[in-house]
């Protein structure tokens, strides 16, 4: 049985500690990424915040181990990995499947252990309860690598790179059967404020989609268009800091 320490270590990549920082920032990577899609927003944001990149199963240094089957399981992996970090408020910023995973985690925070995140930041992802028809894991090799080009998240040199490529698809994968398979289970809405941020030209996630996250939470909800793609935000980046940064800030709604 692995101990608190070693599960940090599988888990948790922190690029930039900041042990004094007021709030931590939670980023959870989109189906086939990995937690070093983050580095540059962890070097972006300021001293108040500490943030930790989430490392799912089957890529890079955990490559070897087998990937999560469903977004749930990946989310009762995850939550407890992340109750030794609520020493302070946690943010929790998704990045479309990364998003899905962000509401299950806060509904395992909130729900079993009374802990109310911060913020949630639901990005490029529609909300739990819109359902799509999606077959995307279902393609063969070639296929998935198309959708991948598609979407403009993935370096042109990586997808052309033979062998990079044949070690990355069954994690990606297994990701797209994970967001492609979930379905949403009725519960209490969240008491947590939730940001909504979405491109305008992505092609996964329609405008009305992103907005019914507002139906997922009792507390403040915003909502941001971005020009841009799938992967509007690595355009955008100064602007997600600064949003994340102003919402690390606010203090947090107290619920009743």
């Amino acid at each position: 049985m692995t101990t608190p320490a070693e599960q940090d270590r599988l888990w948790i990549r922190r690029y930039h500690p900041r042990p004094d920082a007021a709030v931590r920032v939670v980023c959870l990577p989109h189906a086939g990424g990995s937690a070093t899609f983050y580095r540059p927003v962890s070097a972006a944001l300021p001293a108040s915040t500490d943030v930790l990149a989430v490392q799912y199963p089957g890529r890079q240094d955990r490559r070897a181990e087998p990937c999560v089957a469903t977004i749930e399981e990946l989310a009762d992996r995850v939550t407890p990995v992340l109750l030794a970090w609520t020493d302070r408020p946690l943010v929790l910023f998704g990045h479309s499947m990364g998003a899905t995973l962000g509401y299950e985690i806060a509904r395992r925070l909130e729900h079993d252990h009374g802990i109310v995140p911060h913020a949630l930041f639901a990005s490029a992802r529609r909300a739990p309860s819109v359902s799509r028809t999606e077959t995307v894991h279902l393609r063969d090799d070639d296929a998935l690598v198309e959708e991948m080009r598609l979407l403009s998240g993935t370096e042109s040199a990586i997808l052309d790179d033979t062998e990079l490529i044949r070690m990355a698809l069954p994690a990606i994968r297994a990701d797209y059967r994970a967001a492609e398979t979930y379905v949403h289970r009725p519960g209490p809405k969240l008491r947590c404020p939730v940001w909504s941020l979405v491109g305008d030209n992505d092609p996964k996630v329609a405008l009305d989609e992103a907005r019914a996250w507002s139906r997922h939470t009792e507390g403040a909800f915003e909502f941001r268009v971005f020009e841009g793609g799938h992967f509007y935000l690595t355009e955008h980046q100064q602007e997600i800091v600064r949003l994340i940064t102003e919402r690390a800030a606010v203090p947090a709604a107290t619920t009743g």
